[in-house]
């Protein structure tokens, strides 16, 4: 595990790779908790950063860890976001689990949602397990892997 001594190197090196591909941006917060380091950026051009359904921000995520992981030579997770773009987008999932929820419970119909990467369906799954109205499952393969909301029996 990285130690929090560490910190500032690691925001040199953050600065750095930023520079380099030519971004202006700035460090909102930078923690480790249990083995996982925390980096929120503010950026001038977030929509550049985080890409389309955050794909490029997640690839920043893996250059980025793969640079630090080679610094370092510990074993550690990394999550970066840009302009709270990760808390919203959970809290927007949230929000469309529990309409959904609400919705097969009323209707007592099941529901399925959009095509969603994993980390997106766990949050669903999560935000819906404490309910008895209603069960989640995950379908199909790939990137057509997917969430169907089904009445409880």
């Amino acid at each position: 595990m990285i130690a929090k001594a560490k910190l500032k190197e690691i925001e040199k090196i953050v600065q750095d790779f930023f520079g380099k591909i030519g971004f202006l941006i700035e460090i909102k917060d930078l923690f480790i908790k249990e083995e996982t380091i925390f980096l929120k950026l503010k950026s001038e051009e977030p929509k550049v950063l985080i890409g389309k359904n955050g794909c490029t921000l997640l690839e920043i995520q893996h250059l980025l860890k793969a640079i630090l992981k080679r610094k370092f030579l510990e074993n550690f997770f990394l999550d970066v976001d840009v302009d709270d773009y990760k808390e919203k987008k959970i809290e927007y999932l949230k929000e469309i689990a529990r309409g959904t929820a609400d919705e097969v419970a009323l209707i007592k119909k099941e529901k399925i949602l959009a095509p969603m990467p994993a980390y997106e369906r766990r949050i669903i799954h999560l935000e819906l397990a404490d309910r008895s109205d209603v069960v989640t499952e995950s379908i199909d393969q790939g990137p057509e892997r997917r969430i169907v909301v089904k009445p409880a029996d």
